[in-house]
């Protein structure tokens, strides 16, 4: 699959103050290099190690490259000729020119989200992913759009891509556009957690994962937590029976269905429109109706009404969990969870983007991500028993061997007819 790289000539860069100090440090070293008449020192090498990917569109390949110090001019011209690098005159520094799209000798990630960048689940992982990425590399400050409709895509993504100079889209329901986005701004670099069923676009490199391998690992730890319980249903509270919602919803019913028969899932909608995860009001609603039902757990499948939920079904007594987010489980979490469902954009990125800075992941390619070959994806109880963590494992390495490759087809098939 091509990658969309511009040819276009480049802008040449403004010289910066660092680049200048830098300029005078090395003078003054070579200076007393000269004046020195202590032994040589051996020259020092650096490494670089390729990382392995399982991409769709290209070969996986691993490659090693020594680099050598040379010896740095001092005048002004060359240091502006120098390239960018992760760490400022750093041997070895990787060379990150090729991402300037606008040529003004510096990085910056741009990320789009559906809903509220603060929203404590999936947004804002995502989010501080970019933000961890371009601190780690010495990028500019992340600009971000939240709260993104549908209707608006365009238009918002086109305004954030004449801004910067990579782009993040963090989910498939404000991804329709990039088809046209991608060719009309070419020389930016485009990446999209857009999902199973996105087509592949030679302008875009992506991440998906499998729907049903994650919600059935969610649906067994639910059941292995209501395991000698008085309740037998759950709430799965969503938007609007999406798509990928039918999907991670009859995935998760039968991961709960294969651990305990006796257990039973309800549906229940909250969006007043398409990709409305957001409401708050219905989805406090529902479950409150849940909880006089007598409901022993609830799947909150939600976006920015996400964390309202759970800290009301927390008090109320329910096992909750995570729609995607996976440090839940962690000590610093304010929000009492059972179940951390991951399926999260935030380790997406932080996986992805090392191998898309160092060119190994390509626009038109995609990286799948697997319950139990790839540490991100997939259900963990938080406090699990010794069974119940045995039980767990056997679940992913089944997923991983394929055991259920057939009823997750039928799934899918079920949840995208039509």
């Amino acid at each position: 699959m091509p990658n969309t790289e511009s040819t276009a000539p480049r802008r040449s860069r403004r010289q910066t103050p660092w680049r200048t100090l830098v300029a005078m440090f090395l003078a003054f070293a070579l200076i007393a290099a000269a004046c020195s008449d202590d032994d040589d020192t051996e020259p020092t090498t650096a490494e670089d190690t390729g990382a392995d990917a399982t991409v769709e569109g290209a070969e996986e390949t691993t490659a090693e490259a020594e680099t050598t110090a040379e010896e740095t001019p001092t005048d002004d011209a060359s240091i502006e000729e120098d390239t960018m690098a992760d760490d400022e005159g750093a041997e070895g520094a990787t060379d990150f020119s090729s991402f300037d799209a606008n040529g003004d000798g510096s990085i910056t990630i741009g990320v789009a989200a559906a809903g509220p960048a603060d929203d404590g689940a999936y947004y804002q992982a995502v989010i501080d992913a970019a933000e961890a990425i371009s601190v780690e590399n010495g990028f500019n400050d992340v600009i971000v759009v939240d709260e993104v409709q549908a209707a608006d895509a365009a238009t918002a993504l086109a305004d954030l891509a004449a801004q910067v100079d990579i782009v993040i889209v963090g989910a498939s329901e404000i991804a329709e556009p990039l088809g046209d986005l991608t060719e009309q701004f070419a020389d930016v670099f485009w990446y999209c957690n857009c999902g199973a069923g996105f087509p592949e676009t030679p302008g875009l490199a992506q991440s998906l994962d499998d729907g049903s391998e994650i919600a059935y690992t969610t649906g067994v730890a639910t059941a292995l937590l209501m395991d000698g319980g008085e309740a037998t249903d759950v709430a799965f509270l969503g938007c609007c029976d999406l798509g990928f919602e039918k999907e991670f919803f009859l995935a998760y019913e039968l991961g709960l269905t294969d651990t305990n028969p006796d257990l039973s899932v309800t549906y229940v909608p909250t969006g007043d429109f398409p990709f409305d995860f957001d409401n708050v009001a219905n989805a406090t609603e529902a479950l409150n109706n849940a909880i006089e039902g007598g409901a022993g757990a609830v799947m909150p499948y939600l976006g920015g009404a996400h964390r309202p939920i759970v800290e009301a079904a927390a008090e109320a007594g329910l096992i909750t969990m995570s729609a995607g987010a996976s440090n839940v489980c962690e000590p610093e979490e304010e929000l009492d969870y059972d179940i951390a469902a991951r399926f999260d954009g935030g380790d997406y990125v932080a996986a992805i983007f090392p191998l898309i800075l160092s060119g190994e992941v390509a626009e038109g390619q995609i990286k799948t991500f697997k319950v139990g070959i790839d540490p991100e994806p997939g259900a963990i109880i938080c406090e699990p028993t010794p069974e119940q963590q045995e039980a767990m494992d056997a679940v992913y390495a089944q997923i991983a061997a394929g055991d259920f490759a057939e009823a997750f087809g039928a799934i899918k098939g079920e949840a995208y007819a039509g």
